[in-house]
């Protein structure tokens, strides 16, 4: 759905200014056209009473000898009683109209999606209201959606949480239990529990990531910041993890890339971009990063060599709780709530994020106003 209108393109308000204005002039043309009417009638009904001076003798014509001496009471008389019709007959058409809003309003608040039908008058009133109906249909969907994957992940999370912790428990228990093991068994039993130790931590920081999320309300901090600087310190802090899979990061920067930002909240946005390329990065592959200064707005982009993402799931990247695995296996990934982050931290910033994917890269864009 485009979401590119305005708010008072999608206002009801505005479609019942439409309306008003549509209203009054059509009352003042009918005015207009009753006094032209009017005037018409009088300049025919006054020749023909001029002509009836050779039909004396018919009594018919007698009856409005008495027109010329009381004409301005006569108009003034005629004149208001057809004000005052018309007038009633358009103070009818609003009430019906506020009826047929009325109705119509009953059915924005419910979940079915059949149109609402308003009179033929209405029908701006109409497409606006079904404009506003569908974009709160879609925004309720959305949100369900969004709940429903947090209620599935914390789920998952809850469940994956017992086998880390069994593993460590046991193994720290075989510790204990054998102290005459040998230095070998000994030193791979104490990496296995803090692989599972660790895996541990991660599963409870997307607990507190879900529910910082929940709660967050992000603002700025601004300063002036150095953008090449900075990623360079957030690269530098993925090496070891990197090395892991032989991933190589190339920086493609200017010497000095200043912005005016909020310094923490970017690095973050730079750190779940950078996880997100080692997670779905193949191995022995490359991570290139390029920054560039084109005066209003500073774009850089985030390109890893990964598979191939279809358009529908490209398009929903930065759902909250979206993740491209959805499997149990919470290995790959985090709770989905990274780029959901980044793209409000970059928008709060006045900026755009937007995802593309070829055959085997995947880009992540930013634009950063000045």
């Amino acid at each position: 759905m485009n979401n590119k209108y305005s708010k008072d393109e999608k206002s009801p308000k505005s479609a019942l200014g439409h309306l008003s204005r549509d209203l009054i002039l059509r009352y003042i043309l009918v005015q207009l056209i009753f006094l032209i009417v009017l005037a018409i009638v009088f300049i025919i009904s006054y020749n023909l009473y001029l002509a009836s001076e050779i039909y004396n003798n018919l009594s018919f014509w007698r009856l409005f000898y008495w027109l010329p001496e009381n004409l301005y009471i006569v108009l003034c008389i005629i004149i208001f009683i057809g004000w005052c019709l018309i007038t009633y007959r358009f103070f009818q058409i609003p009430i019906r109209y506020l009826d047929e809003i009325i109705r119509a309003a009953e059915q924005l608040v419910t979940p079915e999606d059949t149109p609402i039908r308003l009179i033929p008058a209405m029908k701006y009133v109409e497409d606006k209201m079904n404009l506003v109906r569908q974009q709160a249909l879609h925004n309720s969907l959305v949100a369900k959606e969004a709940e429903q994957r947090k209620n599935d992940l914390i789920v998952y999370l809850a469940h994956d949480l017992k086998t880390p912790l069994t593993s460590v428990i046991g193994y720290l228990n075989l510790l204990r239990d054998e102290p005459q093991i040998s230095t070998e068994q000994r030193a791979r039993y104490i990496g296995i529990a803090l692989e599972k130790a660790e895996r541990l931590e991660d599963l409870t920081n997307e607990f507190f990531d879900i529910t910082r999320f929940s709660l967050a309300h992000l603002e700025l901090e601004r300063s002036l910041t150095d953008l090449t600087r900075m990623l360079e310190q957030v690269t530098s802090e993925f090496m070891p993890i990197f090395k892991e899979k032989d991933i190589r990061c190339r920086l493609e920067l200017p010497l000095k890339l200043e912005y005016y930002g909020d310094l923490d909240k970017l690095a973050r946005v730079f750190d779940n971009l950078l996880r997100n390329a080692y997670h779905y990065s193949f191995p022995n592959s490359e991570i290139v990063i390029t920054g560039k200064d084109e005066g209003e707005e500073i774009l850089l982009t985030f390109t890893n060599e990964g598979k191939f993402i279809p358009p529908e799931q490209l398009n929903r990247l930065f759902e909250q709780f979206f993740r491209l695995d959805n499997s149990r296996a919470t290995n790959t990934g985090g709770a989905g709530l990274g780029l959901a982050i980044s793209k409000q931290i970059i928008e709060l910033h006045g900026g755009t994020i937007i995802a593309s994917s070829s055959e085997k890269h995947i880009t992540f864009t930013i634009l950063l106003p000045r």
